[in-house]
C-alpha cells in the first residue's frame, strides 16, 4: 500500500474495532455498519467524487465509508454523534490510510442540529443515514449548508421510495415535497440488508440528489413547509378542508386555492412543490 491508498474495512475489521471499543450498535442511534467494500465503492461512484473535493459525511461510525471517500482523494468533514466513535475514527484512518489522514476532520455533533461547520464549505454529501432520522437530517443540512450541491445518501428502502415518489403516488408525501423544494432526487440503486452489521430487518436504497433553485422565487421554506404539513396532516380530505385551519376557514382556504390556480377539491398528494408555493403566495 502506498501512502495515498486506503485499506477498506471488511466484516472482520468492523467486528474487531467494535469489540475493542465495546461498541454495541443501538437502534436509538440507527447504527448499522456497512461491511461490504463493494457497496462503499458504489456510493462513492454515484456521488461522482472529484480529487480534493470537500465532502460532508454524516454518521461515519467505524469509518467504512470514510475510508472509501478518502481513497477517492476527497477531503472529508465527518459529523459523528457518538463521542467514542468520533475519537476512534482518526485512529482508524491513520492506521489504514496514513497518507490520507490529513484529509479528514471529525466533528462530534448531532447532524440534525449542527449549524456552521469548520473548514472549506462542503459541496457533496455522502452518508449512510440512520433509519430513524434520515429525512430530518437531510432537510436540515440542505437548509443550513447552502454549499452542498449534490450527494448520495443510503436510507431505508421505504424512505428512498417516499423521497423520490412522483405526485399522485400512494407514497408521495411530506418528505417528497420538502426534498423537492431543495433538490431533484432519484433512486440510485438497491442495497440488500446483508451488507450491514448487525443485519437490519429491512432493505436499504441509495438516493442521489442535485440541488436546484427553489421552484418559485419569493417563498420562504418555512412558510412552504407549514402549508405542506397542514395539507398532508389530513391527506384524505380535499384541500379546501385540509387547509381550513391554516387559512382560517374552509371558505378562506377555497379562495386562496382559487387564486393560486389550484383545484380546491384536489388532495395534497396531487400537488407539486411549485403548486404548494403558489398557495403560499396567494395567501400573502
Amino acid at each position: 500500500m502506498t501512502g495515498a491508498q486506503a485499506r477498506l474495512l471488511g466484516a472482520s475489521d468492523i467486528r474487531e474495532i467494535a469489540g475493542r471499543l465495546g461498541v454495541r450498535p443501538t437502534k436509538r442511534l440507527g447504527q448499522n455498519f456497512v461491511i461490504d467494500p463493494g457497496t462503499l465503492r458504489r456510493i462513492v461512484a454515484q456521488a461522482r467524487i472529484q480529487p480534493d473535493e470537500h465532502v460532508l459525511e454524516v454518521g461515519p461510525g467505524l469509518g467504512s465509508l470514510t475510508l472509501a471517500l478518502l481513497a477517492a482523494k476527497a477531503r472529508v468533514l465527518a459529523i459523528e454523534i457518538d463521542p467514542v466513535l468520533a475519537t476512534e475514527l482518526p485512529r482508524t484512518v491513520a492506521a489504514r490510510a496514513p497518507g490520507l489522514a490529513g484529509r479528514l476532520h471529525v466533528v462530534t455533533a448531532d447532524a440534525a442540529r449542527v449549524g456552521s461547520l469548520p473548514g472549506e464549505p462542503a459541496t457533496v454529501l455522502a452518508a449512510n443515514l440512520p433509519y430513524n432520522a434520515a429525512v430530518p437530517v437531510l432537510l436540515h443540512l440542505l437548509a443550513t449548508v447552502p454549499s452542498l450541491q449534490r450527494g448520495v445518501v443510503m436510507v431505508q428502502a421505504e424512505v428512498a421510495e417516499r423521497m423520490t415518489a412522483a405526485p399522485g403516488s400512494r407514497v408521495y408525501g411530506v418528505p417528497t415535497v420538502k426534498l423537492a423544494w431543495f433538490a431533484e432526487a432519484r433512486r440510485a440503486g438497491a442495497v440488500p440488508r446483508s451488507v450491514f452489521w448487525p443485519v437490519p430487518r429491512v432493505d436499504s436504497g441509495l438516493v442521489a440528489f442535485i440541488r436546484h433553485e427553489p421552484p418559485v422565487a419569493g417563498v420562504a421554506a418555512g412558510d412552504l413547509f407549514e402549508v405542506v404539513d397542514a395539507a398532508f396532516a389530513q391527506r384524505r380530505k380535499m384541500l379546501r378542508s385540509a387547509l381550513a385551519d391554516w387559512a382560517g376557514s374552509p371558505a378562506r382556504a377555497a379562495d386562496v386555492l382559487h387564486r393560486a390556480g389550484v383545484d380546491p377539491t384536489a388532495r395534497a398528494e396531487s400537488l407539486t412543490a411549485a403548486e404548494f408555493a403558489a398557495i403560499v403566495l396567494a395567501a400573502s
